[in-house]
């Protein structure tokens, strides 16, 4: 994210805000850049009288601005960040005081996760005025298999496309969980090494042969037994491979099948981005098209918003979650 490397750019060449408020959906930047200011404003000598960590559920606004207009002792700056800040959202407003005219020598970073400023308040004009301002997005489930793959050559490895939606299908958008899962194969890889399904399957722990991503392919390439399999294996380990997943991940790619069936050019170029997915896997929906006419797949999307609602308990209270998956194929095939 080009704003976050940046922010840490400018902190490297001591361009520091007073106030830096981190907000938004996605803690992962958030957490990052709080961490990062953390490390590099202060010396180890220096963050014994001038770095301090306060909490939102443990402290007030009046506690922070008492902080943050202390002055340092024998150091430039001084670091007051404020964790779980979202819990003040009801009294931070009464920051704009502070944030209209900051100390200086003070580095105050407040951490809101899940929300954001009302940008029409003053609390908001004041610090875009005075400090720095960052929204921390979600991404959407599209966008991490990149994520994955920018990230992973930053640290100086690369990925396959395979391996990357197996850890989407998995750990969803969450950056946090996936830095966690990509740090353990760090240890057992060496750097110009690809990261493979193999692998992934190896020391995080998720089947390469058996899961979502696997099924979906059988399905859309008609191969019965291997679909049978994976179905057996998702009802003998429900709570490995949840109903709900499975068949959110299967309305997904038949909707986007229905997306294909409607398009004029089938280049590889063009489905990609039409249907926003990697050119690795525009393959998979030439060989479901073929398999699965334009009414067929409507017909699909239709058993599948079914399946669903009996999977949250309507009208099939007595349906195992092996039974509902063995519907699924059945209505499916």
């Amino acid at each position: 994210m080009e704003a976050v490397r940046q922010i840490a750019k400018d902190i490297k060449e001591r361009k520091l805000h007073p106030i830096y408020f981190l907000m938004g959906d996605e803690p992962y930047y958030i957490d990052k850049i709080a961490a990062y200011i953390s490390e590099h404003v202060l010396t180890e000598e220096e963050r014994g009288f001038n770095h301090m960590v306060l909490y939102g559920k443990e402290t007030s606004v009046d506690e922070i601005v008492g902080n943050a207009k202390r002055f340092p002792m024998m150091a430039e700056h001084q670091v007051v960040i404020v964790k779980e800040a979202q819990e003040l959202s009801r009294t931070i407003e009464k920051l704009v005081h502070y944030a209209e005219n900051p100390q200086v020598s003070t580095v105050l970073v407040i951490c809101y996760k899940y929300k954001k400023l009302d940008k029409r308040k003053k609390l908001y004009k004041a610090i875009k005025a005075n400090g720095l301002l960052f929204e921390s997005k979600k991404l959407y489930e599209n966008q991490v298999a990149d994520w994955i793959r920018r990230f992973l050559s930053g640290k100086g490895y690369s990925i396959s496309p395979k391996a990357s939606a197996l850890l989407v299908e998995f750990l969803g958008t969450d950056l946090g969980k996936i830095n966690n899962e990509l740090e353990k194969l760090f240890l057992v890889t060496e750097k110009n090494t690809e990261i493979t399904s193999e692998l992934i399957e190896q020391h995080i722990g998720i089947s390469k042969d058996f899961n979502n991503f696997e099924l979906k392919k059988a399905i859309g390439e008609r191969d019965v037994k291997k679909a049978s399999r994976i179905i057996n294996y998702f009802a003998q380990n429900p709570k490995e491979n949840p109903f709900v997943v499975t068949v959110t991940l299967l309305n997904t790619f038949f909707t986007q099948l229905l997306q294909y069936h409607g398009l004029n050019d089938h280049s590889a170029k063009n489905v990609s981005s039409a249907l926003g997915i990697n050119p690795y896997f525009v393959g998979e929906f030439q060989t479901a098209a073929r398999n699965y006419p334009m009414k067929k797949v409507s017909h699909i999307i239709g058993y599948l918003r079914e399946l669903d609602l009996k999977g949250k308990g309507l009208g099939a209270s007595n349906l195992s979650q092996g039974d509902l998956l063995k519907e699924l194929l059945i209505k499916v095939f």
